[in-house]
């Protein structure tokens, strides 16, 4: 799985090697992360009462399960690594697609991968800090160490990152197995007062559609990661089969997950005890596992661990997408000649992790990120739309039904105009940041008469870059891409 690679002459060519069971695995290694251990308590706030809080679990895996259909049909028609970048470049153009890489490459993965760090961080930290938060200072360089280790890894082997997404999967599986399973155990003794009906559904206030919005929001931080293998597309055997069959499975089954883990939790804390915990699964795990309560931190920081490797492995192929298009440094469209791992895209997805790491607290992150994520997933999902009215005759080896996509650009219009009512600084902070890549595209993209020296400076430091990293463009297959044109020829 991953930049498996030959060298033909000078150039690297990347293999196909993701089947079917590993693209499951990048889809649910993706989603569950952080987010799952610490939503809940977001989700719980905003939405007021256990019971709507659970049903915003259940329908935020719903709604992720119809965004995944339309994401397959798109994976498929346009089989080109880079996600949502690649779609909307694609239907809408340069700039709309440049407009989305850039927010992705400035907020999205880098502030994903900073909440991930940080509660990696605090699990590790909290048995140490039991009567009290950990250090600031200590979470934060805690977070930069992982991060910086981690790039590494996926810097300096393929062989060595997978093997570790392969192995922290499984603790975080067996994380929320546990939790499970003791939750089950708790209901069958008779401890699930908090879930009774006349007990679930008593609001702590007056519920408003903006809470809800913000809780949905919260629960969708826990579910991002659902379109990721749309980032690999290229690499995935037979994607036209198995990038469908990975999602209709793997949706589903997080979303199980994700409520009875859920349901687990209320077994056994209150809702006044979750909103007060800092890390929910530890104080779960003290309250039931009594003396190993030990093992709950450690299985969550084996999943926050993972994820981040799981984040940093995808976010460089969008890198890699979006530098191959012309829409940022070419330097970062090459990998190492020999490691066949995206340096360059790696550091600098690197660096703005830690950057952001310096700045904003969890749960102000999260708002921030799953605005962003919403919205990119509107405008993709609006442009399986238009795809549909402007080329109708184009190849598609699935073909949803028009009620899915138009049923989640409704929810999603409703989502984002409460949100942005109820949190407009840092919804309208996002939208800021995205449009001030409108110039950078003019500036940077669409102007092609620049002073030679311009062009001067970057050729000097994409040649000192190369030296540095050891880095070359891959050879393109375009075996997968050839229907795509010769259906732009006949449309």
């Amino acid at each position: 799985m991953g930049y498996l690679c030959k060298v033909d002459s000078d150039r690297v060519t990347l293999k196909k090697e993701i089947g079917l069971m590993s693209a499951c695995a990048i889809i649910i290694g993706n989603i569950i992360g952080s987010g799952i251990f610490i939503s809940p308590k977001g989700v719980l706030e905003h939405a007021g009462s256990v019971g709507l809080s659970l049903i915003v679990w259940m329908l935020g895996g719903g709604i992720c399960t119809l965004g995944s259909m339309c994401y397959a049909e798109l994976g498929v028609t346009i089989p080109k690594s880079g996600g949502d970048y690649s779609y909307v470049t694609e239907i809408f153009g340069g700039l709309v697609g440049f407009l989305l890489l850039w927010s992705a490459v400035l907020i999205m993965y880098p502030t994903t991968l900073a909440v991930i760090a940080l509660t990696f961080s605090n699990y590790v930290l909290q048995p140490a800090f039991q009567n009290c938060l950990p250090p600031y200072i200590a979470t934060r360089l805690l977070a930069t160490i992982c991060i910086l280790f981690l790039t590494w890894v996926n810097c300096s082997s393929v062989r060595w990152a997978t093997r570790i997404q392969d192995v922290f999967t499984v603790g975080k599986l067996l994380a929320l197995a546990l939790i499970i399973v003791v939750g089950l155990v708790q209901i069958c003794r008779g401890h699930y007062d908090a879930l009774r009906p006349s007990v679930a559904f008593e609001f702590s206030g007056d519920p408003s559609v903006g809470q809800i919005a913000l809780a949905f929001l919260q629960a969708s931080f826990a579910y991002s990661g659902w379109n990721f293998l749309n980032y690999v597309t290229e690499e995935v055997v037979e994607p036209r089969k198995n990038l469908p069959r990975a999602i209709y499975i793997s949706i589903p089954l997080v979303t199980l997950v994700y409520t009875m883990t859920n349901i687990a939790y209320f077994s056994s804390m209150t809702p006044e005890e979750l909103l007060a915990s800092n890390a929910v699964a530890v104080t779960f795990g003290e309250k039931l596992l009594g003396i190993f309560s030990w093992v709950m931190p450690i299985s969550v920081a084996l999943s926050t661990f993972g994820g981040i490797n799981g984040y940093l492995f995808t976010s460089s192929r969008l890198c890699f997408s979006g530098a191959r298009e012309g829409h940022l440094p070419y330097l970062l469209a090459m990998i190492h000649l020999k490691n066949c791992t995206p340096i360059p895209a790696l550091l600098v997805c690197c660096i703005a992790t830690i950057i952001i790491l310096c700045i904003g607290e969890t749960h102000n992150l999260i708002n921030y990120v799953s605005f962003i994520n919403y919205l990119s997933y509107g405008v993709t999902i609006a442009g399986l739309l238009y795809l549909r009215k402007k080329r109708p005759h184009l190849h598609r080896p699935i073909k949803v039904n028009m009620l899915i996509p138009i049923s989640y650009l409704i929810f999603w219009a409703v989502l984002l105009c409460f949100s942005l009512y109820s949190e407009p600084v840092v919804c309208g902070l996002g939208m800021v940041i995205m449009l001030t890549g409108v110039p950078v595209y003019f500036i940077g993209v669409h102007w092609k008469n620049k002073p030679k020296w311009i062009y001067r400076v970057v050729e000097r430091v994409t040649y000192m870059g190369q030296k540095l990293c050891f880095v070359v463009f891959p050879q393109e297959d375009p075996s997968e891409t050839e229907p795509l044109t010769a259906s732009k020829v006949n449309d």
